[in-house]
């Protein structure tokens, strides 16, 4: 989380060799027909060397065939220093040299591997697989040129079972804001959040993942953690860091999202949101009471960005992820099956 908010390497050369190490010792053992990944980069190796299909998870933002080409930047600590202006003229000049920096680590393991490149694109060492597989849908994150072992599969949808807390009677009466910004927001905005949405004619119910709050207004509701889809059903706009898994709960209710993003992942997928008309993205930087009850006010009273979260409610509804999973595992097994042996897949 630290190098993630500072911009340095994710992973190491050193990281990456440690767990092609304990990647290779666990294919040998288990033996699997196909292995999935989620961002576990070595698996571009591992997989590879022990010669099993390698499926992997990521988001179409990442992809290097995504329409959207702008790369907002992520909300480092040259913002707070320089401003957002400047620090984003700074992050635009040095953002392919940065991203090229960032391709080494596991550009080196794949060469001691005797493997070749990937380049010096991110998005392509971020997604390279056998089979690679976007938890979207091409109508809010559209891709071009596409080749065949790249798929939507629609999004993963989780949410814990946990039980509705119990709202206030007056609650019924009155729009329900539900209010998340999960493990890689900031818990220090939240008081801000509640400061901001005080004034407004809703209720609150706030997931505050154990942050302390030494002040819950009257329109509020506060629990450690809430079953999110069924929050997102209830609730008239959801407030989050913007990452893909929350905004997609909401979407699929079909809800409004005021996305918060800090990453760049966050700030990826809400420039999508934005853009489809869905909901609204507050940096953190410029989140204050003032902005926050404005973005809030917007979405809960705005009918056209109502009416375009409903039409991907009707989208995701149309793609289930489970079916998209199921065929793009019998086809990367049917792929390595019929590839020609004595090399790798």
């Amino acid at each position: 989380m630290s190098r993630l908010a500072n911009g340095a390497r994710l992973y190491p050369l050193s990281t990456l060799r440690q767990y092609a190490d304990e990647d290779l010792k666990l294919l040998d053992r288990v033996k699997p027909d196909v292995v999935v990944g989620d961002f576990r980069l070595s698996l571009s190796v591992s997989a590879r060397v022990a010669g099993i299909p390698y499926v992997a998870l990521s988001n179409a933002y990442w992809s290097p065939y995504a329409s959207r080409r702008r790369i907002p930047m992520p909300s480092l600590p040259m913002a707070r220093i320089l401003g957002v202006p400047l620090a984003s003229a700074f992050f635009t000049l040095g953002r392919p040299f940065a991203f090229a920096w960032h391709t080494v680590p596991l550009n080196l393991l794949r060469r001691e591997y005797g493997l070749p490149g990937l380049g010096l694109d991110l998005r392509r060492v971020y997604t390279d697989a056998d089979m690679t597989l976007y938890a979207d849908v091409p109508e809010l994150v559209p891709t071009a040129g596409l080749p065949d072992n790249h798929r939507y599969i629609g999004p993963v949808e989780w949410s814990p079972e946990l039980p509705m807390p119990e709202l206030p009677a007056a609650a019924a009466q009155r729009p329900l804001v539900y209010v998340t910004l999960g493990s890689s927001g900031s818990g220090a905005l939240l008081p801000v959040i509640l400061e901001a949405l005080s004034e407004l004619d809703c209720h609150v119910a706030v997931a505050s993942a154990g942050a302390l709050l030494d002040r819950v207004p009257a329109n509020a509701t506060v629990a450690d953690y809430l079953p999110g889809a069924q929050m997102s059903a209830r609730a008239a706009l959801v407030i989050c860091n913007g990452g893909s898994p929350t905004s997609h709960q909401a979407l699929a209710c079909g809800v409004p999202v005021l996305g918060i993003p800090f990453n760049l992942d966050q700030h990826l997928n809400m420039d999508c949101v934005v853009a489809y008309g869905a909901g609204l993205a507050l940096r953190p930087e410029h989140a204050n009471a003032l902005t926050l009850r404005s973005a809030a006010q917007t979405l809960l009273t705005d009918p056209q960005c109502r009416r375009r979260a409903a039409e991907l409610r009707r989208v995701f509804v149309a793609r289930r992820a489970a079916g998209g999973f199921q065929q793009a595992l019998d086809a990367a097994i049917i792929q390595h099956t019929n590839a020609p042996r004595g090399g790798k897949p």
